[in-house]
């Protein structure tokens, strides 16, 4: 699957966020990437600019393509509900970012590779799929064989975050998707709206 393998600590620097998780590099370097980088007195973005960047910063923050991103927005668009918080909630259910949510990896490229590399089963059978849409009340898990992979236990003891709409048992090593969360439950800095109004044009 094609996925965004370029440097991160740049992209991280040009939203001014680590969305790509902790990154020692951007706490050092906080600020825009290039020559002027540190300059603050940078002229004002056009409405444009602001609802690209976010689009971009929902992108590399899921690990998603432009295509795929495009069909999501599609699907938000005619679902009921809210479209900007619909597309959130639809990268949220990934099965990729729901692996990453449970602990099982620091990041979400990690939990991708854990669920191409089919160390992953969805109400026991094995899923390889990291765009993967989970419906409410699905078991995720680790599979028998790689319960002892010490990425997976490394990473689980040092998970720290607790969400409402996830369970996790660290004895069986399986968690239940519990519900598709509420917007107020998604904890990434995104502007929705923005996103909606670039793709509405």
């Amino acid at each position: 699957m094609a996925r965004y393998t370029g440097p991160k600590t740049k992209i991280a620097r040009r939203f001014g966020e680590a969305i790509f998780g902790d990154d020692k590099a951007f706490e050092k370097r906080n600020y825009p990437p290039g020559q002027h980088g540190a300059n603050k007195r940078r002229g004002k973005k056009s409405e444009y600019s602001i609802q690209l960047m976010e689009k971009q910063k929902a992108k590399y923050t899921y690990g998603i393509l432009e295509k795929q991103f495009r069909n999501m927005f599609k699907r938000a668009t005619a679902a009921a509900g809210i479209t900007g918080e619909v597309l959130l909630q639809l990268c949220e259910s990934r099965l990729d970012n729901v692996v990453y949510r449970m602990g099982l990896s620091p990041s979400r490229s990690g939990a991708r590779q854990l669920v191409s590399h089919r160390h992953v089963t969805v109400n026991g059978d094995i899923v390889n799929i990291p765009s993967y849409q989970l419906k409410a009340g699905d078991v995720v898990a680790i599979r028998e064989k790689s319960k002892s992979l010490e990425i997976i236990q490394n990473s689980l003891s040092n998970s720290t975050h607790v969400y409402e709409w996830i369970t996790w048992n660290n004895e069986t090593k399986e968690g239940t998707f519990v519900s598709v969360p509420a917007r107020v439950q998604i904890p990434e800095n995104i502007n929705e709206q923005f996103i909606v109004e670039l793709y509405s044009k």
